[in-house]
């Protein structure tokens, strides 16, 4: 995906929130969160999808499919895989599936 479907994807979100509310976030949210691990593995990599340089750690080796619980509710998500490193999107940390419990105000 390069920089320019990026930010037709970002059109794209941008536009369903805006026709459909608040029912639409949690599809806005899992594309936003599928943009943000493919760049991720972009800099992991050292290089873009489908782009040669010497400075490449790994291969984009596509996606797999994860359901993940949030505050939007339930979303499937597609999670990039690389091949030849190891890689892990932070935002969905090995054995997560379920967003992280904010602590409470009265301590920890």
């Amino acid at each position: 995906m390069t920089r320019q479907e990026h930010s037709t994807a970002l059109e794209q979100v941008v536009e369903l929130v805006s026709q459909h509310g608040a029912d639409a976030m949690g599809a806005a949210f899992a594309t936003l969160l599928e943009i943000g691990m493919k760049l991720e593995r972009e800099q992991v990599l050292g290089a873009r999808a489908y782009e040669r340089t010497d400075d490449r750690r790994g291969h984009a080796n596509g996606h797999k499919p994860k359901t993940i619980d949030t505050r939007a509710g339930r979303l499937a998500v597609q999670v990039p895989k690389a091949r030849g490193i190891e890689f892990c999107p932070l935002c969905l940390r090995r054995g997560w599936r379920r967003e992280r419990a904010r602590p409470s105000r009265r301590g920890w």
